[in-house]
This record gives C-alpha cells, sequence and structure tokens, in this order.
C-alpha cells in the first residue's frame, strides 16, 4: 500500500538523494537500500488518471505572515520552505497544495505561496530536467466572483504566478455563499481547455460533495477529491458523513492539519503552546488534556522506531482513500513526513488512538466546511 520499505530505510531525518525521479515510472532512491517507489505506490486520486504520492506537502505557510512564520517572512525562512520543497523531492515525495489565496503581497514582507512553489520549481528544474512534480492549488470562492469564467480567470492568474501552462489538480477552496454551480461548471472547463489534469473540492459538507459529484459526472468528468480538516484529534469528516462518501463515491480525501498544525507532533506542552493564531487554538488547557495522548502515540512510536509525527500520519493513512498533506517549513520536517510511509499501525493500535482521541474535546475547524 505504502511506500514497499521497512521502517530502517529511512532515518528519522535525513534520506539519500534519488538520481532522478522519473514521472510514471519506477525510482531508484538509494543503492544501500535498494528503495524502490513505482506507480503501484501511488494512488490515484478519485477516478481520475492523475496518480500521487501517498503523503503530500502542503505550502500554506510558504510567504505567509498572517498566521505562520510569528507575522514574519525573511530570506531565511525563503531558504528553509526552498529546502522543503528540495527535501520533499529527494525523498521521493512529489505531491505539492498551494493555494491562491496562501501567502499575500499585501502582508508586509509575504510573498504569494503560488509564486514560491512557481519558483522552486523551475530552479529545481535546471539540475532535475524531466522531474515530476504534482501541483495543487486552489480556487477563492469570494463573494464578488460570478459564474463560471471567474474559475477560468482565476486559474490562469495561478498559472502564471506558478509559471505553468496548465495545473495537475484545481479545487474549489471552500463552498461560495453563493454560485456554487458555476463553479463547478467553471471546473468542468477548464477540465475541457486542457488547464488540468484533476478537479476537486475542498471543505465541501456530504451534501455539497455528492452536488458537485453529480453535476460533474453529467458531463463525464470525475470529482478527484474533498480536501478538509482531518486529523487524529480532529474527525469530523468520520462523524459528518463526508469519509464515507468519499469513499462511496470515489472521491480522494486529502486531509490538510493532519499533525492538527503541530499539536500531535509533541513539539508543544502546556507551558509552552504554539505562537500566533495557533495559540488560540491549542492552548495550555487544551495540551494539558492532550498529553495522556501524546504519550500513548510516543510509546507506539517507539515500537516501531517512528515519531509522533509519523505515527499520526500513518493514521490517517491507515483510514485508507486518504492523503495527508503535511506543512513543511524546512527539509527536516519534510523527510521526517517521509517516515510515515513503508509501514502499517496494526488495526487495534488504529482502534486504540482513535479511542483515546475520543475523550479530548475536538479543536476548532474551518467554519466554511459546515455551510
Amino acid at each position: 500500500m505504502a511506500m514497499n520499505v521497512s521502517s530502517a530505510c529511512f532515518s528519522v531525518f535525513s534520506c539519500k538523494k534519488p538520481n532522478r525521479i522519473r514521472a510514471v515510472a519506477s525510482e531508484d532512491f538509494a543503492s544501500t537500500a535498494a528503495l524502490k517507489t513505482d506507480t503501484e505506490d501511488k494512488l490515484k486520486l478519485g477516478g481520475s488518471e492523475l496518480k500521487v504520492t501517498r503523503l503530500g506537502i502542503g505550502a500554506w505557510s510558504w510567504g505567509d505572515t498572517s498566521y505562520w512564520n510569528n507575522f514574519q517572512w525573511d530570506d531565511q525562512k525563503l531558504k528553509a520552505a526552498k529546502a522543503a520543497f528540495n527535501g520533499s523531492l529527494d525523498c521521493g515525495i512529489t505531491f505539492f497544495d498551494t493555494a491562491e489565496v496562501y501567502g499575500s503581497p499585501l502582508a508586509l514582507g509575504a510573498e504569494n505561496s503560488e509564486t514560491l512553489l512557481g519558483r522552486f520549481i523551475k530552479e529545481r528544474e535546471n539540475d532535475n530536467p524531466g522531474e515530476e512534480v504534482v501541483v495543487a492549488t486552489k480556487f477563492a470562492a469570494l463573494p464578488w466572483r460570478f459564474g463560471r469564467q471567474s474559475v477560468i480567470s482565476a486559474l490562469k492568474d495561478s498559472l502564471n504566478r506558478l509559471g505553468l501552462s496548465s495545473v495537475d489538480l484545481y479545487q474549489l477552496h471552500w463552498p461560495g455563499i453563493w454560485g456554487n454551480e458555476g463553479y463547478i461548471d467553471g471546473l468542468g472547463d477548464a477540465v475541457e481547455q486542457g488547464l488540468v489534469k484533476a478537479v476537486g473540492v475542498s471543505n465541501y459538507s456530504e451534501k455539497r460533495l455528492r452536488d458537485a459529484y453529480e453535476r460533474l459526472k453529467k458531463r463525464g468528468i470525475p470529482l478527484a477529491s474533498n480536501q478538509v480538516n482531518y486529523s487524529l484529534i480532529y474527525r469530523l469528516p468520520e462523524q459528518n458523513g463526508v469519509k464515507a462518501a468519499c469513499d462511496e463515491l470515489g472521491v480522494t480525501l486529502i486531509a490538510y492539519s493532519p499533525i492538527a498544525q503541530g499539536a500531535l507532533t509533541g513539539k508543544y506542552k502546556p507551558e509552552n503552546p504554539p505562537s500566533g493564531p495557533r495559540g488560540r487554538i491549542y492552548t495550555p488547557e487544551f495540551l494539558t488534556k492532550l498529553q495522556p495522548l501524546l504519550m500513548r502515540i510516543n510509546e507506539i512510536g517507539g515500537n516501531y522506531g517512528k515519531t509522533p509525527t509519523q505515527v499520526v500520519l500513518n493514521w490517517l493513512i491507515a483510514q485508507e482513500n486518504v492523503v495527508p498533506i503535511p506543512g513543511a517549513k524546512n527539509a527536516a520536517q519534510a523527510k521526517e513526513f517521509v517516515g510515515a510511509l513503508g509501514w502499517r499501525l496494526s488495526n487495534e493500535e488504529v482502534d486504540e488512538l482513535r479511542s483515546l482521541a475520543s475523550e479530548i474535546s475536538p479543536v476548532t475547524g474551518f467554519p466554511v466546511e459546515k455551510l
């Protein structure tokens, strides 16, 4: 199911760079470990023909000064983000998720995440021609955007920032207050115009998901994905019918905030909560209640030689039809994420962690997912 590699093939924070990553072909990562990743190790997104690695990288923090990076963006953070990009590819993770609203030229010092990703791709291409990079980005359903043409116009702007002629996956970032049928039609138009390989939605409820699926189906276009907040301590997709609907319809669930924005890594303690807006979500009180779960995660990880981060990502992968996209700010984080692949928690461990997590009140989600 995941990468066919024993846990010993990757150390926690390092990975040997492959000579080259080839699109739709087997890949030799390290001669000593004989690590091999081929198309069978990838997951097809929904009913589309697009295949992605079973774990992707989220680029929400790249260039951002409104939620991440302690409200600052500088050359040091830029170099770290680029290292995260390169480190991911070096380890065989080729799927990157961004959006037009990630980062902002209006915020002091910020850069647009799409622009950064496009720059990283171009610079990497110089040394690695033909290397596979799978790009997903998203359309912001802003209230003043109307009709299917607004989707195409926004997509072309995104392509310009990315420096690409087409994108692999294009998703509606959240449901619009109105005009959703037009937005779905715009996704279909984007496929027919050859601007995207696959289309999806994000933060869609079960009903909205089914409506989007049926509307695209009438045009012979599969709905590839629904990208939602999903982690061990935020399991709303299991409770509101979204996960079950995705499985029924053959729509892949892409899980954002899969490590709860760092809260599940064990990095933060009640006396050391995260900074910025995350500190209002993951408060000292919440982190205190989280400690028994974190202790058990750490114990289970020790049995496999895995970090807590790798355990909670593996828990999501074990749910099947789920692709987690943790955010990576630097190369060490990106390389650690790869250690979530190539092994599997037992069914008993999966159930035990869910049971322990159920004793904790869920954190706040993204409000529009309930529209």
